[in-house]
């Protein structure tokens, strides 16, 4: 036992020494590993953030939410094409959210523009500040809150007034940093709101801020921009998670009725559950997150080749090296041996690096998309042991043709 620790420590000595002799060589095959693994590691993590990201935004939703809109592309029904649905109008959405008889609440939405530019005084925001018409349900029922003030009143959202919630992004442009925003006056374009509430911050999604929108009753976006083929959205919400099921047949049926759907044809509306979104998105990033884990072993592939050839020339520039050794007793297999532990030792090195520099670059990623940030231990463990196997495979050959080296043929050769 003493013998064979005492035969390890020697060749770890050894290898050491080589690998500082040769810091050149060293340097690059360990650049080659660090940057397979690297992308391995980036690419992984940067996904895994943006799954984060995902389930992060519909935690709020929950299980309990289900919602109604528009069908926008075709698919296939009963073996038939279908195509796209006829817009859920404002007349139907307020019917659906009056009569439903269903066990939950309901709130109907409806896009404005994403162009809108809010102002007060001299100062205004960007061009581009998404307005959306809702009801007094909407903060409850989509799990927002707010930071400030207060939210609609049912008579406001009846009456159509011109009042108003912000976004954070919008507070901060127009609105300077000693203001109380609620009760002041706005401009929406050209048309005067006094501000009801500030929405409580909600940061980014997948790059855009979602702090950069404002919220004004329906009536307003009706008046304010044209509702020619404008669709309205309706969100419903269960108390129990259990009933779910039986709200989406209800509203189902409900729905059917008011779009006129006769029996037997399909669904002139898209109904969709929170966590089926969810897990379709879920599903999309699975994807991604396969095809950055293919182009990573590609590139990890590719180092262990790279790593193949530079070892093989250092089997040729040692080959006095070898020969002496063998003339000195050294056994075949203690110089195959030896070859492999001196490239699994720069392996797991480029490993180590390559793991390090991919988990900051992946997470640079995530800060760009400002996404959480990630530390994916399960990926990392398996490219601790990915480099390790590229190694062994890589170093197998060369080590195998320098214990097979006649020593009088090595101490021959110049």
């Amino acid at each position: 036992m003493a013998s064979t620790s005492t035969l390890w420590h020697d060749m770890a000595l050894v290898a050491l020494r080589s690998i500082r002799s040769q810091t050149l060589r060293t340097s690059l095959t360990i650049g080659i590993i660090g940057i397979g693994i690297m992308a391995l590691i980036a690419m992984v993590t940067a996904t895994e953030s943006l799954k984060a990201n995902v389930r992060q935004e519909f935690s709020s939703l929950g299980t309990q939410s289900f919602s109604i809109g528009q069908v926008r592309s075709g698919g296939i029904f009963q073996g038939r094409r279908t195509t796209p649905s006829s817009p859920i109008d404002y007349r139907e959405a307020m019917r659906f959210k009056r009569e439903s008889l269903g066990d939950f609440s309901v709130t109907a939405s409806v896009f404005g523009t994403g162009m809108a530019t809010i102002s007060k005084g001299n100062l205004r925001s960007d061009p581009n500040v998404t307005v959306q018409g809702v009801d007094e349900l909407f903060l409850p029922v989509s799990g927002l809150d707010l930071a400030l003030g207060r939210n609609f009143t049912p008579t406001e959202i009846n009456n159509g007034s011109a009042v108003v919630l912000l976004g954070k992004s919008v507070v901060d442009r127009v609105f300077q940093s000693w203001e109380e925003p609620v009760g002041q006056y706005v401009l929406v374009g050209s048309q005067r709101y006094i501000v009801a509430g500030v929405l409580e911050s909600r940061g980014t999604s997948f790059g855009r801020s979602q702090d950069n929108q404002i919220l004004i009753p329906l009536l307003c976006v009706r008046r304010q921009y044209s509702d020619e083929g404008r669709s309205y959205n309706l969100t419903c919400r269960v108390n129990q998670a259990e009933s779910i099921q039986d709200a989406v047949e209800s509203a189902t049926g409900f729905m059917r009725m008011i779009r006129g759907d006769a029996p037997g044809e399909p669904n002139t509306f898209r109904i969709r559950q929170s966590n089926q979104i969810l897990e379709t998105l879920l599903k999309a990033t699975d994807g991604i997150a396969l095809a950055a884990v293919f182009i990573g072993l590609v590139t990890l592939l590719g180092a262990g080749i790279g790593l193949m050839n530079i070892m093989l020339v250092a089997v040729s520039e040692r080959t006095r090296e070898i020969g002496t050794r063998k003339s000195l007793g050294a056994s075949s297999q203690a110089i195959q041996t030896q070859f492999l532990v001196e490239v699994i030792f720069i392996g797991q090195m480029g490993g180590v690096i390559g793991i390090a520099a991919g988990l900051a670059a992946g997470n640079i990623i995530a800060s760009y998309f400002e996404t959480p940030l990630v530390v994916p231990w399960a990926w990392m463990t398996l490219g601790v042991i990915l480099c390790f196997v590229t190694s062994l495979a890589s170093g197998y050959y060369p080590a195998r043709l320098a214990s097979k080296l006649d020593p009088i043929v090595a101490l021959g050769r110049e």
